[in-house]
């Protein structure tokens, strides 16, 4: 690419949301560049679930499809991190490795980092039997022995010893030393959920598959999968260097088309942390569209002072 190119938009993040936002722009026939790192979140589950037409695919069959089809409307995805971006005057410029792309518009689609329990067996076990979101993975393990594993995330482990009932009765709520106070244990202990408290010491694999959670006394409680509670890290780097503040949640807050700045969008779970896949895309369709309606409107602007110096 002629390094003086201004591309339209660039769309830093080739996951669902990223990736939605370049075929509709492509479509669209704008001059589009995807900046991919090629780690999405969900790489470690082998399926995902709730995305209709596609229940069940390989998240990884998803992202390969999207590549193939923004490509076809003459996106190009770039393999490389986006490490550093700064406006200069009405264009962004992004720098990714040896490249600086300069573009009229950005989209942030960059995701979001679990940071989980520091458990023994949750990393390596994680996106299979040691796993955070019932609606993505609830269905698969139903009517099975379960725990919750109390981590970072206080609240979301408080939700999840209320909520993982609804997929089977056999639950146990390993606190792992979270203070749980008197109103949420009457709570939980109301939906059948036994409350051990306590150090966990990590989790018991046999074969390659999970068989029991061990306490720091040595006791092994069996179980066959676990639910964690991540603390969630939006990849906001770049909306902050661009003057993007965090909101009380710690996440970028945007409108309801995704703007963050003028000329900068962002779309998934980098400002949303509950998006799941479907909803990921849903918003970086949206962000395309008023990505569009912007362009538009600059390109009318500029017609018309080009038209006036003709007269």
């Amino acid at each position: 690419m002629n390094e003086m190119q201004i591309l339209d938009t660039v769309i830093v993040g080739g996951g669902a949301a990223g990736l939605t936002a370049a075929q509709v722009l492509g479509r669209a026939r704008r001059a589009v560049t995807v900046v991919d790192t090629g780690a999405p979140r969900n790489a470690p589950a082998e399926h995902m679930h709730g995305y209709l037409g596609h229940d069940g695919l390989n998240p990884a069959e998803l992202l390969a499809l999207g590549r193939r089809e923004a490509q076809a409307y003459g996106v190009r995805v770039l393999a490389g991190a986006a490490t550093a971006v700064r406006r200069d005057g009405d264009l962004v410029e992004v720098t990714v490795g040896g490249e600086v792309l300069r573009a009229r518009t950005l989209l942030v689609a960059t995701g979001l980092t679990d940071v989980l329990p520091d458990v023994p067996g949750v990393a390596e076990r994680f996106g299979r039997d040691a796993i955070h979101c019932p609606f993505c993975h609830g269905y698969e393990v139903r009517d099975r022995p379960l725990a919750v594993l109390g981590g970072d995330n206080p609240a979301m482990s408080v939700h999840q010893a209320l909520m993982i009932p609804q997929w089977s009765r056999d639950l146990i709520f390993f606190t792992n030393g979270l203070e749980i106070d008197g109103a949420d244990r009457a709570r939980i202990e109301a939906r059948g959920t036994r409350i051990v408290d306590g150090a966990v010491a990590g989790l018991v694999v046999d074969g390659d598959a999970l068989r029991a959670v061990r306490l720091a006394d040595g006791t092994e409680i069996e179980r066959e999968a676990v639910f964690v509670g991540p603390r969630l890290v939006p990849q906001d780097e770049l909306l902050l260097q661009l003057g993007a503040v965090r909101g009380e949640n710690g996440f970028v807050p945007v409108d309801p088309m995704g703007g963050v700045l003028p000329g900068v969008w962002a779309a998934g779970n980098v400002v949303n942390p509950m998006a799941q896949v479907i909803v990921a895309a849903g918003a970086g369709s949206t962000a395309a569209a008023a990505i569009s309606a912007h362009l538009l409107e600059r390109d009318i602007a500029a017609d018309l002072d080009a038209a006036a110096l003709a007269r």
